[in-house]
């Protein structure tokens, strides 16, 4: 390897006599005469034993670098947070979630330009800590790859996370006693890795891998398991070649990369939540993503993975079919992908995905395009009077295509989830749970108790929930969050009075708030912004920089 044309930044750090103090606090952390030469490739850590879906990547950060040093360059291992979405949903610290996104991309930014790094890999398992890792490497741009953590193995008779939360519900509705809610609680979670059915953490790191920011297969491959590590070792190896070649996110993350991303994760019935941070991840690297992408590309686009939450399958399930290469196969045959797109092993997606061969036959998993779950996005974009900048709904047409009801307001999560418990919420109601924004929560915190509640007490067909809030990947039912503007900053939804009739239509992509536009005049007349909730620390610093839903929710929006 020529060491000189890769040591774009670590000779600065390294060379010259000036540097002998760098070089000095560097043995001592394993640097010897030849390490100085090479490129050096920070290898950003998101291990943390606050969560299962991290808590083995300390062992991956290892075998990545293993590979980088196989490869002839000096890896250098260092840790930014995370937090855990699951132990944290409906609680007061849930509000830092979001918040944990721009924490970790602002730390990759920070170790890795002060440091110098010649290039990063990170290596992320949970919801924000995916997303965070693509934006640091976005603002970066050296030459970089992402590994996903890899997903969970299915709890005691195919449950998961998401069976513990509606097992809630149903104990709450006398559907099930104590002890079969204690036996799901201590079954479901049987060891490492991130939530099993297509939630944001699956749906995500199958989106890097279509983005290109990934090797073939990162995303589809159990936590613990020999295929995770050997993508960890592939890693640290590749990352070589694009040192060498100076291939870089800029390269790779381009609009054409970013709708082959939405195209997989629509036909994978992903998370809503992909909408905001491949918003956010396209912004990072100066590539412009709208909601009206989602809408061109869903008019186009089936859904034809039968995972979960709407579906049967876990993750586990279509990797021992295999994953998704497969299904991008499918889709570029069918020219629904763009081939040309650069990716991290230095050549196309088509070069890629070339020798793929399909799913065995007799799978029930993915089905034909031709013959799909739903014909067109399941990721549906809402505009109307209760959301002039737009809303994000999923609706796979199992829960229906349109939705009347009477409004149910409040004005946090906390009391929204009190009264479904509590028996307050029925049949033709529309639950209406505001203050959740952004910059209102702070936060923009998920709603998977509320939604998980409302399924465990079997109102899923006869009730709707609206926020300005955002909803697990594991969240379903009628559901629409990422209302905008959302109610902290003057939004309709702010002015949503009990008992107001409220239309949701899938069809026409609209929500439709009946009232007048003379009521509606008057109650903004007496609508005042409320005070913020926090006036110091990190929650205080967010809400007063953090943009719209609608934009990505990001805290550095020029």
């Amino acid at each position: 390897m020529n060491n000189d044309k890769p040591r774009k930044y670590s000779h600065k750090i390294v060379d010259g006599n000036a540097q002998a103090p760098s070089r000095s606090m560097l043995r001592a952390v394993g640097f010897d005469d030849a390490d100085f030469k090479k490129s050096q490739v920070g290898i950003a850590s998101t291990w943390s034993m606050v969560t299962p879906c991290n808590m083995h990547i300390n062992k991956l950060a290892e075998a990545v670098g293993q590979g980088v040093d196989s490869a002839g360059a000096k890896s250098v291992i260092y840790n930014t947070i995370t937090i855990s979405d699951g132990i944290s949903m409906g609680t007061e610290g849930m509000k830092y979630s979001l918040v944990s996104r721009e924490v970790i991309c602002d730390s990759i930014e920070a170790v890795s330009a002060c440091m110098g790094h010649d290039a990063i890999i990170a290596i992320g398992g949970c919801d924000k800590n995916m997303p965070g890792c693509l934006m640091g490497l976005a603002r970066l741009n050296r030459p970089s790859i992402f590994v996903y953590g890899g997903t969970i193995l299915p709890g005691e008779n195919h449950t998961d996370i998401v069976s513990v939360f509606e097992a809630v519900g149903r104990y709450a509705s006398g559907d099930i006693p104590i002890t079969q809610l204690d036996h799901i609680e201590k079954t479901a979670i049987p060891g490492p890795g991130s939530c099993g059915g297509m939630y944001t953490a699956n749906t995500l790191a199958s989106a890097i891998e279509a983005l290109g920011m990934s090797l073939p297969n990162s995303s589809a491959q159990n936590a613990v398991s020999a295929q995770k590590i050997q993508d960890c070792i592939n890693a640290g190896q590749a990352i070589v070649h694009l040192l060498e070649h100076d291939i870089k996110p800029s390269d790779i993350m381009t609009k054409k990369a970013f709708e082959n991303a939405i195209t997989l994760i629509i036909t994978l019935g992903g998370s809503t939540n992909a909408v905001l941070h491949l918003i956010a991840m396209a912004d990072t690297i100066g590539v412009k993503v709208t909601l009206d992408d989602f809408v061109r590309i869903g008019d186009k686009t089936p859904v034809i993975a039968d995972l979960r939450p709407s579906g049967q399958y876990l993750m586990s399930e279509l990797i021992a079919i295999g994953g998704i290469q497969p299904l991008m196969k499918r889709l570029l045959n069918a020219g629904m992908l763009h081939g040309d797109c650069m990716t991290v092993t230095g050549k196309t997606m088509a070069e890629n995905l070339a020798n793929v061969v399909d799913y065995p036959a007799g799978q029930s998993i993915i089905l034909p395009l031709d013959k799909p779950i739903k014909k067109d996005s399941h990721l549906v974009i809402l505009h109307g009077n209760l959301a002039p900048e737009g809303a994000v709904s999923k609706i796979t047409g199992k829960e229906g295509l349109s939705f009347t009801g009477t409004a149910k307001v409040f004005d946090s999560e906390e009391q929204g989830y009190a009264a479904i418990i509590e028996g307050q919420v029925v049949a033709g109601d529309v639950v209406v749970i505001r203050y959740e924004g952004p910059r209102g929560g702070p936060g923009m915190r998920e709603m998977l108790s509320p939604t998980s509640a409302i399924m465990g007490k079997g109102l899923g067909n006869d009730v709707a929930l609206i926020t300005d809030g955002r909803f697990s990947g594991g969240s379903r039912g009628f559901v629409v969050g990422h209302i905008t503007p959302e109610a902290h900053e003057g939004g309709p939804i702010g002015l949503v009075e009990n008992g107001d009739s409220i239309t949701i239509d899938a069809q026409t992509r609209e929500m439709t708030l009946h009232v007048s536009a003379e009521e509606m005049a008057k109650r903004r007349s007496n609508w005042q912004m409320p005070a913020p909730k926090y006036t110091r620390g990190l929650l205080a610093k967010y809400a007063k920089t953090v943009s719209s839903a609608s934009t990505g929710a990001v805290t550095d929006k020029i």
